[in-house]
């Protein structure tokens, strides 16, 4: 069992390996990747939370079902403009950022 824990990674040392270490290109590209999976996540979770389709989201953003689906499942860009609306008019919340440097 022991050998078995030695030759395990952490999933750190797993992206190291297979991106690069935090600051290379191919690392930050994987890593700007996953925030906007992330966020696709996220947005579909709170969607459903609110018991809220697709085509009813996006009715109350002024935007599409297909946008919205595309938002979700990490195939569109967001722009700004449409994550506050999507937000503040299809959930009723308020967006804030948080700016943090290594």
């Amino acid at each position: 069992m022991k050998k078995k824990m030695e030759s395990m990674t952490s999933f750190d040392e797993f992206l190291d390996r297979e991106y690069g270490k935090k600051g290379t290109n191919q690392r930050e590209k994987y890593d700007q990747g996953f925030e906007v999976f992330k966020l696709g996540v996220i947005l579909q979770e709170l969607r459903k939370e609110k018991g809220l389709t697709q085509e009813q989201l996006a009715f109350k953003c002024g935007t599409t079902k297909n946008y919205i689906s595309r938002i979700e499942n990490n195939a569109s860009d967001i722009r700004l403009s449409t994550l506050m609306r999507i937000i503040n008019d299809g959930f009723g919340g308020h967006l804030d950022f948080k700016i943090s440097f290594n």
